[in-house]
């Protein structure tokens, strides 16, 4: 369990889930209302949902974001969130969960690994910060350039962050991770490929 300085830091709760090949309807269904319970509780940011890529290996990965650790510790520990879990109990083979602050968790978790992984090596990190942030700054130029010019110089570069930042969270670094998970983490590639 991470210790948090403030308790005020988002807290972000990665949860790994293998499902059952036969259940995956099942699943999908269930995560959907499992999804909509979470939206209920105050301080809820967000939930993104990764799929997999290898359907004999059904690993989902579920990202669910608090602004708080106070209202994340009340969703996790209410009965709601407790019956939630317990009506997809069936429908796993394996499930483990790891809780972070901040943004780091898009470089402790591979979108196939069950279990949290290293960070990749800086260089790696930078090069992923490039690929991710430099076409979106790009995009936001297109789509929102124009449109900011008659603001404020510190007022459009607010608005021009928010929609990069927006984007970057969801679906850009989610889908790079998975995209490029056999460079950022070619041990877990490799072993994947043995099974």
């Amino acid at each position: 369990m991470e210790n948090f300085d403030r308790p005020s830091d988002p807290i972000t709760l990665v949860i790994s889930e293998v499902v059952a090949p036969d259940c995956i309807q099942a699943y999908e269904a269930w995560s959907r209302g499992f999804n909509q319970a979470a939206q209920q509780f105050e301080g809820f940011l967000g939930v993104n949902v990764i799929r997999p890529r290898d359907h004999t290996h059904p690993e989902y990965v579920v990202i669910v974001k608090f602004d708080s650790y106070a209202h994340f510790r009340a969703w996790r520990t209410s009965p709601t969130f407790q019956q939630w879990v317990e009506k997809g109990r069936d429908l796993l083979i394996d499930r483990s969960q790891q809780q972070f602050g901040g943004v780091e968790v898009w470089f402790s978790l591979s979108p196939k690994a069950a279990d949290p992984l290293p960070r990749p090596a800086y260089y790696k990190n930078v090069v992923l910060g490039i690929l991710a942030v430099y076409p979106l700054i790009l995009l936001a130029d297109v789509l929102l350039g124009q449109l900011l010019k008659p603001l404020p110089h510190w007022l459009g570069l607010f608005v021009s962050v928010t929609f990069v930042s927006a984007l970057l969270t969801y679906p850009v670094m989610p889908w790079l991770i998975w995209l490029l998970n056999f460079w950022l983490y070619p041990a877990s590639s490799r072993s994947a490929s043995k099974h």
